[in-house]
């Protein structure tokens, strides 16, 4: 049913004012209550669904997992192996923030099992930090980074935001740039998106003269690529760049539709049963915490993909990849071709110049992955 596992912790020191996500403040004392609680769910988990095999990864995503104390972090490590099995070469991710961490601190997450690093830098300029209410300044990102190679972490990734309110494009270069000069592993590049319901939403509505034009938008984007890819990292999906050998394992799995069980509070999950079932947590993390202490499962109706749903999510999440898609995996899973299935759209998209051929596979060209939303629309029932 999944080879994967997501784990959120809904916990920030403060709640940025552009970030949907669940999470909120907490104190020690929250957080060692929901640690157990996690456990406890992924007890009845293990009852109720099967690990195709050992897992390939474990993702602590949030919020800001490097909250957890270490320990906390190892327990959960640890009772996931026993139940569900790690494999050799899995990959365990921990998301942190620069301002909660320290050589001490990512050295303990290394020694609970931890070997791939995500930090949350977003910025090294100082106000534009100040901006998105990040809690670390530039100088703590790059002291979060130089502390992690000190702690013995070889696999990094740094989270980078462009279009930013008041960014020009020297601005965003310089960016690159410092982030270029550390050497991580994985580079993530994503537009931000002002989501309703957000503090940013009301200060920055539709058009704002205060955020960046589309234009500027998509020039950033287009110095990204450049400049990353002259560097030697691959652009293997539309926001995430990575060197040779270093993409992220974890939401690979996420893009070729791998079944993933999602634990805690706002946690999703994708399970490989027929042609797919998806459902998920409770956002209310009094609800979730709740229902696990009752014994019960916490997750919502499961919504049970039909042949028509799962060929349309093969083709629009495959193609966030920069590999695209084939007629191989495509027919395996359902039995004829891409083509015989969406051969108008596919054609189509061709001649408008956002998807092209690569071998015996299709991809999204440049202006593809500028308008995917438009073209990943095309595939929906």
């Amino acid at each position: 049913m999944f080879t994967r596992l997501y784990l959120h912790i809904p916990f920030c020191r403060r709640k940025c004012p552009y970030c949907a996500f669940v999470s909120r403040e907490s104190t020690a004392a929250d957080r060692d209550g929901y640690a157990r609680t996690l456990l406890a769910e992924m007890g009845l988990a293990a009852q109720a669904f099967t690990a195709e095999r050992a897992l390939e990864s474990v993702y602590f995503g949030g919020g800001t997992p490097s909250l957890l104390a270490p320990r906390q972090i190892g327990r959960l490590l640890e009772r996931a192996e026993s139940l569900f099995g790690l494999g050799p070469q899995a990959e365990i991710t921990l998301e942190a923030n620069p301002g909660t961490v320290d050589q001490e601190r990512l050295a303990a997450f290394r020694s609970a099992g931890v070997n791939r690093l995500s930090l949350g830098v977003q910025s090294f300029h100082d106000p534009l930090l100040k901006t998105l209410g990040r809690i670390h300044s530039g100088a703590q990102a790059q002291e979060a980074f130089r502390a992690a190679r000190t702690a013995g972490f070889t696999d990094i990734g740094i989270d980078l935001i462009h279009a930013l309110p008041g960014q020009t494009l020297p601005m965003w270069r310089r960016e690159l740039e410092q982030a270029l000069s550390l050497g991580p592993e994985h580079i993530s590049v994503y537009g931000l998106t002002v989501e309703e319901g957000t503090p940013f939403a009301v200060q920055y509505g539709e058009d704002s003269p205060l955020l960046p034009d589309e234009d500027l938008a998509v020039a950033m984007f287009e110095e990204a690529d450049s400049l990353l890819t002259a560097a030697g990292y691959e652009h293997y999906e539309i926001a995430n760049y990575a060197l040779p050998g270093r993409r992220s394992a974890h939401n690979s799995g996420y893009w070729r539709r791998d079944g993933y069980l999602g634990l805690g509070c706002g946690a999703h999950s994708f399970l490989r049963k027929g042609y797919g079932v998806r459902f998920g947590n409770p956002a209310d993390l009094d609800a979730y915490m709740e229902a696990v202490a009752q014994g019960q499962l916490p997750h919502g109706e499961e919504q049970s993909l039909t042949r028509q749903d799962a060929m349309a999510e093969f083709m629009f999440l495959g193609l966030r990849m920069a590999d695209g898609i084939g007629d191989d995996g495509f027919r395996q899973e359902f039995g004829v071709s891409p083509d015989e299935t969406f051969g108008e759209i596919l054609a189509r998209l061709t001649a408008q110049g956002l998807l092209e051929p690569a071998g015996t596979r299709v991809r999204l060209t440049r202006r593809g992955m500028l308008l995917s939303n438009q073209v990943f629309a095309r595939f929906l029932p």
